[in-house]
């Protein structure tokens, strides 16, 4: 039997913006998001310069922002944000995408390196399954390190490869926008990058 997946990087694919970055703007609002990125800029910079991780500069804005916040309440937050927010950030071409690619019976998975926590509760009014970047908690708190890897890059293929035997499908589909994603579309036999915009 004929199997076929897809896998949609989120964030600049499926939305119009970062929802890494909007959601520290709904949670603060603009100025403090604006005053806390200037005091970040010295790591942003290196980040942009290669010196630093994607990963560990990540990392920093998160402590800033959630770090030491109860897990309950970030989650309940995070599910406020999902409700409110995303939807006006979603491309309505890559829902027409994902709905059609369901209706023609492939399966589609979002393959994210922002959080789980807010994109989960997203994912779960289309029954979409998520790959994504998991946050640490400590003392049921967040802490604003990152589990593991951050969902970015070859982590994305690691994270794919581990949940799903591709040679199990006869057509893989590939979603993306960024550097980030070009090792993930490298696994499909059809790949899209900058598909809806």
């Amino acid at each position: 039997m004929s199997r076929s997946i897809a896998f949609f990087d989120f964030d600049g694919t499926i939305t119009t913006k970062d929802t890494l970055l909007e959601i520290f703007k709904y949670r603060h609002g603009k100025a403090k998001f604006y005053f806390v990125f200037l005091l970040n800029s010295p790591f942003l910079v290196a980040y942009k310069a290669g010196i630093i991780s994607n990963q560990l500069a990540k990392e920093r804005t998160l402590q800033f922002f959630f770090g030491g916040m109860k897990e309950a309440d970030f989650n309940t937050f995070c599910e406020q944000f999902a409700a409110e927010a995303i939807p006006s950030l979603i491309r309505e071409k890559a829902l027409k995408e994902i709905d059609k690619l369901k209706q023609a019976g492939v399966e589609v998975v979002i393959v994210s390196a922002s959080p789980e926590n807010w994109l989960r509760p997203w994912c779960a009014t289309l029954n979409l399954p998520l790959l994504a970047t998991r946050l640490e908690v400590n003392k049921e708190k967040i802490t604003g390190k990152i589990k593991g890897n951050n969902c970015h890059g070859e982590e994305k293929v690691r994270r794919i490869r581990e949940a799903y035997d591709l040679s199990q499908y006869n057509s893989i589909y590939c979603y993306g926008d960024t550097s980030g994603d070009k090792p993930m579309l490298a696994l499909a036999t059809h790949s899209f990058y900058q598909p809806f915009r």
